[in-house]
């Protein structure tokens, strides 16, 4: 079977900084595996809010917290999930599709950017988890094949 967690990796990316200051750049295709179609980010959100709540048919992500920190929940809808503590504004971690994301325990102070490999399409979301478990079963088993 296809395990999709697998794909999902921590990444951290240069700082460049110097007595002026922090730099970081993250370039697609080079510093993330994807060339990037669309940024948003996420802020104002607080403790216990969670967002995300949702997989991807085929977009992927980079979630980088710019600012503050929050975690991320992944799942692949066969049981497999690992939580992630974004805290530094040189790593980020990377999503590939068909996981299951959730956004959660944003500090005060949080700003937590988004890239996507894809332009937003809201037919390619599926935002019920129960649906995504059959959705990834008949994924997983089309992928064998």
């Amino acid at each position: 079977m296809l395990n999709h967690m697998d794909r999902v990796k921590m990444i951290e990316f240069k700082d460049m900084g110097d007595e002026r200051g922090q730099l970081v750049v993250v370039e697609g295709g080079i510093d993330i595996p994807f060339e990037i179609r669309r940024a948003f980010y996420i802020y104002g959100s607080d403790a216990t809010v969670v967002r995300g709540k949702h997989a991807n048919k085929k977009t992927e992500f980079v979630l980088i917290n710019v600012a503050g920190t929050s975690k991320v929940k992944v799942m692949d809808g066969a049981g497999n999930e690992a939580i992630f503590c974004l805290n530094r504004p040189n790593t980020g971690i990377y999503l590939p599709n068909m996981v299951w994301k959730e956004m959660y325990d944003f500090s005060p102070d949080s700003v937590l950017l988004v890239l996507a490999s894809e332009h937003y399409d809201a037919s390619e979301y599926i935002r019920d988890y129960d649906e995504y478990v059959k959705e990834i079963s008949s994924f997983a088993f089309s992928s064998e094949n």
